[in-house]
């Protein structure tokens, strides 16, 4: 009895490690996401001055990356149906590559933008296929940690970028930073990228599309060491079943089952950025020189707002299995609403030469890490049928990259012209909409398997 018990532990620690290991080299996907995304918070305003720019040409060069990422995440879910996620994954880092490179060296605007957008390909498709992925291959016990891994991955990417940009201006002046500075900045990316590249070599393809194509020997192989061999034939025989009941269509996406689950994934994924994230995420730097900070005081708050966020995207691994995904994000999205109210209130009555301002947008980005960051990742990941998945997730990530591309184009003009108060409460105004259509529509997956959702969805 002792034997058979210490086999059984060790097949379950290996089967850990195994599901562990995996889903951290997809989740670099968002490593290079938040690495990228935020690598224009210290560029931003080095490249305003060096090629002269109004406040909407400066929203043009923050957002042309993002441009690419809308395009990339439409795209990447026909392509993943039909070649495979990690098929894509791995093209995802190759553009990466060509953009860090490519943004190094140009001469002019416009060259700067062609690189970004490459960039924004990789980033966009890495977007929609990681979190994916790691969807398809975790058990459901801990397929919310794991998935909420991705997001912790880019809060790291975001944190690691800030110390890398504070380094790096570090070593010269503000001329050179103009000239020279931004260039290493944003070079600086093809380290993580090669990475994620290499990496990825080493990781299996997704069983659940494996089983789409008929390869059920393949899957099986994945299956077995992610839930152990009786486990691993009840799995694969329960996606045979609910695949053989799926057509995968467009239309099947529009269907009037699947409505309901499309409302919440494209709801999820627009507001978690319109309630304000990027643009305090972007233009922090900017934000904090405003209102009086000097430049690399304003550098060191960025990096206080990285920690913060990391910190408290562990707090949602730990909750997001145990808790569930509505409680936490009902919770969280509340907390988000009372600190954008005070962030304006700050503005509005110059509240912000004292720690006020710093305090309350610290608390906002603790609130948003531990729910509202993770939490459309894991959902949208988990509510649709595998046929469709692809597609459908590629559907709900363009929409969340239209909400950072409006945010990126448009925070800087807001801010110059309807000013910080009402800037951030209109993302208040979002913040509560979200928090009504949460409690009332938005369904609790943890612990049940994605057939299991999938099913729930008939009935």
């Amino acid at each position: 009895m002792n034997t058979s018990r210490i086999a059984i532990s060790s097949s379950s620690a290996s089967s850990s490690a195994f599901v562990v290991k995996v889903s951290l080299v997809a989740a670099l996907g968002g490593l290079l996401f938040g690495y990228d995304t935020a690598v224009i918070a210290g560029v931003i305003g080095y490249l305003q001055k060096r090629f002269e720019l109004s406040p909407i040409m400066t929203g043009w060069a923050a957002s042309s990356a993002i441009w690419g990422c809308a395009f990339g995440a439409m795209m990447a879910g026909y392509l993943s149906d039909r070649f495979g996620r990690k098929k894509v994954l791995i093209l995802t880092a190759v553009l990466f590559i060509i953009s860090s490179l490519g943004a190094m060296i140009p001469t002019n605007l416009t060259q700067f933008l062609i690189a970004r957008f490459i960039g924004g390909l990789g980033i966009g498709a890495a977007s929609m296929l990681s979190p994916l992925y790691i969807s398809e291959i975790a058990p459901s016990r801990s397929r919310g940690r794991l998935v909420s891994l991705y997001q912790l991955a880019i809060v790291i990417g975001i944190n690691l970028i800030y110390f890398v940009n504070l380094l790096i201006a570090s070593y010269g002046d503000e001329a050179w930073n103009v000239e020279t500075g931004w260039r290493y900045m944003l070079g600086s990316g093809t380290i993580p990228a090669v990475l994620f590249l290499l990496l990825l070599f080493i990781v299996p393809e997704s069983p659940r599309w494996l089983v789409k194509k008929g390869k059920d020997d393949e899957a099986f192989d994945t299956l077995e060491k992610v839930n152990g061999t009786a486990e691993g034939e009840n799995v694969l025989n329960e996606i045979k079943e609910t695949l053989g009941q799926e057509v995968g269509t467009l239309s099947d996406l529009f269907s009037r089952r699947l409505r309901p689950a499309l409302v919440i994934g494209i709801v999820l994924a627009l507001f978690s950025q319109i309630t304000g994230i990027n643009a305090i995420i972007y233009y922090a730097p900017e934000i904090f020189k405003s209102v009086g900070f000097a430049s690399d005081s304003a550098l060191l708050q960025t990096v206080l707002i990285g920690a913060i966020n990391t910190l408290f995207t562990f707090v949602a691994l730990w909750l997001i299995d145990r808790a569930g995904r509505k409680t936490l994000l009902q919770w969280g999205v509340a907390g988000m609403v009372v600190c954008l109210f005070a962030v304006g209130v700050c503005f509005h009555y110059n509240l912000t030469s004292g720690p006020w301002l710093i305090l309350f947008i610290l608390a906002y980005i603790a609130f948003f890490a531990s729910s509202l960051g993770p939490i459309p990742w894991v959902l949208i990941s988990e509510i649709f049928p595998t046929r469709t998945r692809g597609i459908a997730m590629s559907f709900c990530t363009v929409i969340l990259w239209v909400g950072v591309l409006a945010i990126t184009q448009f925070t800087p003009w807001l801010l110059e012209n309807a000013g910080g108060a009402s800037t951030f409460w209109i993302f208040m105004l979002n913040a509560i909409v979200l928090l009504w259509f949460v409690w009332k529509r938005a369904p609790e997956t943890k612990q049940r398997t994605l057939e299991e959702i999938e099913q729930s969805w008939k009935r």
